[in-house]
């Protein structure tokens, strides 16, 4: 049996939502390794941007995989 789309959303947003902490908390490490400031805002800015990057990605790749799951050869 396949994932149902719902869940497919269900567990890419659970996903990304543990995974946003674990990046916004890591900008405030990576930041200054490269030489820039780690302020609040920004890193959050740039955390959510790549959030909604990584949400797109893996609702899309658990969709394909499924697809496939679903087909006999």
């Amino acid at each position: 049996m396949t994932q149902s789309k719902r869940m497919s959303l269900v567990e890419s947003l659970t996903n990304v939502a543990v995974g946003i902490g674990v990046a916004w908390g890591a900008t405030f490490l990576v930041f200054p390794w490269f030489g820039y400031e780690a302020d609040v805002q920004t890193s959050l800015g740039i955390s959510l941007i790549f959030t909604g990057i990584s949400l797109f990605r893996s609702y899309v790749l658990r969709r394909c995989f499924n697809y496939v799951e679903g087909r006999k050869f």
